[in-house]
């Protein structure tokens, strides 16, 4: 199951660090959809650094819990902005489903790797062994 784990977080880590050129760079379309989730400029650099962080988190070996638990947070945010604000339609559709995409697998790496996640990892370790 850990093989698995790997190939989640490699494609996790890709997917976040993929998108931080458009938020770093300013990108039109970046620009567009955080002003219309009225986070534009501050939400979109933080946000950029938390998925920057996130996906250097998922790639370091014991770490990765760290970084599933960030991505899970971030992509929870991402898909609500999509059900609330931004929708589904057009160019919109596929961040859409590379968020949930994300959020799928962050939450699969937590469940592979549950024992890994701070403070109730050990709990999760005695109740598996038991």
């Amino acid at each position: 199951m850990k093989k698995v784990a790997w190939i989640l977080q490699i494609i996790c880590a890709l997917i976040l660090l993929q998108t931080l050129y458009f938020k770093f760079s300013a990108h039109v379309d970046s620009v567009q959809l955080f002003t219309e989730l009225k986070m534009e400029p501050n939400g979109r650099i933080l946000i950029g650094v938390l998925e920057l962080i996130a996906g250097i988190l998922l790639i370091i070996p014991g770490s990765a819990a760290y970084g599933a638990i960030l991505a899970t947070g971030l992509m929870t945010g991402a898909v609500i902005g999509h059900i609330t604000v931004l929708g589904f339609a057009d160019e919109r559709l596929q961040l859409g489903l590379l968020a949930i995409a994300v959020l799928v697998m962050s939450i699969s790496i937590l469940v592979i790797r549950r024992t890994e996640i701070p403070i109730i990892g050990k709990v999760l370790a005695k109740r598996i062994s038991n």
